[in-house]
């Protein structure tokens, strides 16, 4: 499994984005109506964008680890 990359949290970032842009667009069309919906859903879009960071994070640093390992074999 040595140097692939993890598919699946990237996924879950992927979907963690997806939900942050829609919570965005409900932001901005709550925004005249209903300034508390919108303010809930920016709050949830925020989450979503920081869990989907920190997934990418993870696979970012466990792409450095195998390439640090692989120069280390070299």
């Amino acid at each position: 499994m040595s140097g692939q990359i993890n598919t699946d949290s990237l996924k879950k970032a992927e979907a963690a984005a997806t939900l942050a842009k829609s919570m965005i667009t409900q932001a901005i069309e709550q925004s005249s109506a209903n300034q508390q919906l919108a303010e809930e859903a920016l709050k949830q879009a925020s989450q979503e964008i920081a869990q989907a960071q920190t997934l990418v994070s993870q696979v970012q640093s466990a792409i450095q680890a195998q390439q640090q390992q692989q120069q280390q074999q070299k």
